[in-house]
């Protein structure tokens, strides 16, 4: 039983320290693709980890870690026999039951989340149709006759930019170019499904940082990806001039608005002059980081059981 518990404690350290080192990353500095890397295989390391303890509660040793701990040290066989059988199964029948019950709940909260982003988003796109023009040149653009500079995008199939004419009389070419490409950035990139899954494991999940957090730490990161993706096509001065000048305000919450979300940030990292890395690179760098942020919870568990090991059974000199 040991070895599924520290895989158990092993998730739940993850779940409360992998924020805090997150949140104190410069998001100036660092690629946003590969900390949006980070925060999703951080989140499924700590599924699998639950999960993986939940089936060894299930099996015969309960995994491999007792076994190897069996052999270092006789006292640690008797630790482990110190409970019953029935004890034990009992506990794993019961893992069994809360995780069933975790993934019932996770489907029933995403399935309904993404109905009523649904609703909602064919509630908004409905009204937008009456109101606002199709563009004969780009068919997934709306024009809506307003002064006030405003863009954002809206999941679906297919995926629409909504723009206000405004954008046309207070902005530069370089700068309307720069938000389009922006926003059509969040739509090819399927950031509105991302934040909508990450919402899902928010509310599945409340009691643990990282779920809690990732909402509002993905939508910062898709900015600064959508951000990189405008920089490379239009230039910095354009993003940084639709940063300054469109407005955040009005767009709808199912929504990703051009500057509705973490401006003062995006702002300071173009001034830094940040760069992300592209291709191989940033493959690379994404897979690695990627390995160590879904590897974590297993290697908590680890050094949890190791630590008990020598703490219960210290070694004989």
């Amino acid at each position: 039983m040991t070895a599924a518990l520290t895989l158990l404690v092993g998730a739940l350290a993850a779940g409360w320290l992998v924020p805090g080192l997150l949140h104190r990353t410069d998001l100036r500095r660092h690629d946003p693709v590969l900390l949006v890397v980070v925060w999703l295989l951080s989140m499924i390391g700590v599924l699998v980890s639950a999960a993986v303890g939940v089936v060894f509660l299930l099996l015969p040793s309960h995994g491999p870690g007792t076994a190897v701990l069996t052999a270092v040290h006789e006292c640690w066989a008797a630790i482990q026999h110190g409970t019953p059988p029935e004890t034990e199964k009992l506990a794993g029948l019961l893992g069994l039951a809360l995780l069933i019950a975790f993934v019932v709940r996770l489907a029933v909260v995403f399935v309904r989340g993404l109905r009523r982003r649904a609703r909602a988003r064919e509630a908004h796109l409905s009204v937008l149709r009456l109101v606002a023009r199709a563009d004969p040149n780009s068919p997934d653009t709306l024009w809506l006759a307003h002064d006030r500079p405003l863009a954002f995008s809206m999941a679906g199939r297919p995926g629409v930019v909504v723009a206000t004419e405004g954008l046309v009389r207070h902005l530069d070419q370089k700068a309307v170019e720069a938000v389009f490409a922006h926003e059509r950035a969040h739509l090819a990139g399927r950031h509105h499904l991302l934040i909508a899954g990450a919402e899902a494991l928010r509310v599945a999940i409340p009691f643990l940082p990282l779920f809690r957090d990732a909402p509002r730490a993905l939508r910062e990161l898709v900015e600064l990806s959508a951000d990189a993706v405008a920089v490379r096509r239009c230039g910095t001065a354009a993003v940084r001039s639709a940063l300054r000048d469109v407005s955040g305000h009005d767009a709808p919450s199912t929504s990703l608005a051009m500057a509705r979300c973490a401006v003062d940030t995006r702002i300071a990292r173009l001034q830094v002059g940040a760069t992300s890395p592209t291709g191989t690179r940033r493959l690379v760098s994404c897979a690695m980081a990627g390995l160590a942020a879904g590897v974590l919870p297993f290697l908590a568990g680890a050094g949890l059981l190791a630590g008990i090991a020598l703490i219960s059974c210290p070694p004989v000199s």
